[in-house]
């Protein structure tokens, strides 16, 4: 029989920021409840975890694994925020996998020590830290980084189909296991080009046969925001698994933690918010994997000078040139911002971005109401949950997201800005995200929906520690490639 620690937790992330800040939060949480945790990375991402993480901590252990070498891959890239392309994604993907063995050799030197931990908290992309926990008897907790209501929703699409019954791209239908009505443009566009050759695709399915398979989900969302989905989400895993909602993790930071931007920046945009009016000023962001042309970034630009509104904006283009006039109106931020500071901030009004679920979760945190204009991934399933379930934003008007070049005018982004920020349809999400924030905070307080979840996935965990997690133990569900849910 395997010993666990029940007072120990190994966290291992998938090297993209937007996986990893969740579970850096996540670590926060598990400290607080003073429990120990192995937080795993790659010597290259380590810097960025010293960072983030409250060290020295005697609760707290990082430990490197070497991330393989490619002569396709730069050796200086930590993650797939700074692939030079998106053409060597499914080479950074396919490294991954070769972390196995030193995964396994970690595990087998805390088993040495008679340390291993309560269970481990992967990435989804790492489904093959499944078979490794598997081996040694410990159960794996998977992180998707997706709300319940997206990861649900996703999981009865690829299983069911249900858009191959209509004919028109625009015709609605509904989704199984629930009452929800999309059309195409509501679903992630890798769903409409499947291909069951394409590397990723294979790459998705082996670990969705791995994510199905696991002990549980770790949820970065709480009951009021998404509760009603849970269900439905669960039952796409084995017999017994269980969603925990455990967030919004970001207040374990009491939402800062922008460990990413040197204090001299974030006191330059706190200065500059500090000189405008409440509510007055538009935040603008589109995450880090996001690629706007050219032409487009200069849309946006005279949008927001034609809205009449005060903005900052987060731009991840190196070349991208600010066109004259804007410096009055606006302050541009080249890469990473301080998000979270400047969606807590008194002059911040409102949020248009991508809609990556991280970003949703820091606005409807803060109470700021959100101007959707999804791009890729599940994004424009987390703008319907906004917009039309939630009711805590508006929607930019885009083309489908299978139009390659399509370009959103000025025009179009001015008035978006101006309905979000000064009228009546604005004003009535702003309400609605102010009210998702109190709610978040009640829920991650102690005695809380979320505090009570992770407390009792730790209590559920040491129950079952008295006996060993066997392979042959676990109900498998049988898998195809229909039921993965990919974030990015």
């Amino acid at each position: 029989m395997t010993t666990l620690n029940k007072d120990h937790i190994l966290i291992f992330p998938f090297m993209a920021k937007g996986h990893t800040i969740p579970l850096i939060d996540l670590t926060h949480s598990l400290l607080d409840l003073s429990l120990r945790v192995t937080f795993i990375t790659t010597p290259i991402n380590l810097p960025f975890i010293l960072r983030s993480l409250p060290l020295p901590f005697s609760a707290l252990q990082v430990l490197t694994i070497p991330f393989p070498s490619s002569p396709l891959l730069p050796p200086s890239c930590p993650s797939t925020d700074h692939l030079p392309s998106p053409d060597l994604y499914p080479t950074f993907l396919h490294l991954t996998k070769l972390l196995r063995r030193p995964f396994h050799d970690l595990l087998q030197n805390l088993s040495s020590s008679g340390d291993l931990p309560l269970c481990v908290i992967s990435d989804f992309f790492l489904g093959w830290t499944l078979d490794v926990c598997h081996h040694f008897h410990v159960p794996r907790l998977v992180s998707h980084g997706m709300s319940a209501f997206s990861m649900a929703i996703c999981k009865s699409l690829w299983l069911h189909s249900p858009y191959d019954l209509v004919s028109d791209d625009d015709e609605p239908f509904v989704v199984p296991g629930s009452s929800l009505r999309l059309t195409w443009a509501d679903v992630p566009v890798n769903y409409r080009l499947r291909d069951s050759d394409d590397p990723v695709f294979r790459f998705v399915d082996e670990a969705g046969e791995a994510d199905v398979n696991s002990w549980g989900v770790i949820v970065n969302s709480f009951a009021d925001l998404d509760g009603d989905y849970v269900g439905l989400f669960e039952s796409f895993y084995r017999a017994g698994a269980r969603a925990w909602l455990v967030g919004p993790l970001l207040l374990a930071r009491g939402g800062g933690g922008e460990s990413e931007v040197d204090e001299p920046d974030v006191a330059r945009v706190v200065e500059w918010l500090d000189q405008r009016p409440g509510g007055s000023v538009v935040y603008v962001s589109f995450g880090t994997q996001t690629h706007l042309s050219d032409g487009q970034l200069d849309e946006i630009a005279r949008g927001l000078e034609m809205s009449g509104y005060d903005f900052v904006w987060a731009v991840r283009s190196k070349t991208w040139v600010v066109p004259d006039g804007l410096e009055g109106r606006g302050l541009v931020l080249r890469g990473w911002a301080p998000q979270r500071r400047v969606l807590t901030h008194r002059a911040t009004g409102g949020f248009m971005g991508h809609c990556g679920w991280n970003s949703v979760l820091e606005g409807l945190s803060a109470g700021k109401p959100m101007l959707a204009w999804p791009m890729i991934a599940e994004q424009h399933l987390n703008a319907k949950f906004v917009v039309d379930e939630l009711r805590a934003g508006l929607r930019i008007p885009t083309g489908k997201p299978w139009e390659d070049g399509f370009i959103v005018e000025r025009a179009v982004i001015a008035e978006g800005v101006k309905e979000l920020m000064g009228r009546k349809k604005g004003e009535m999400a702003r309400e609605r995200a102010r009210e998702l924030a109190e709610a978040a905070q009640q829920a991650f307080k102690p005695g809380g929906s979320s505090y009570m979840g992770l407390s009792g996935l730790i209590e559920e965990l040491r129950r079952e520690s008295s006996g060993p997690v066997e392979p042959a133990e676990v109900t498998q569900r049988e898998w195809t490639p229909k039921a993965a849910s990919v974030s990015l």
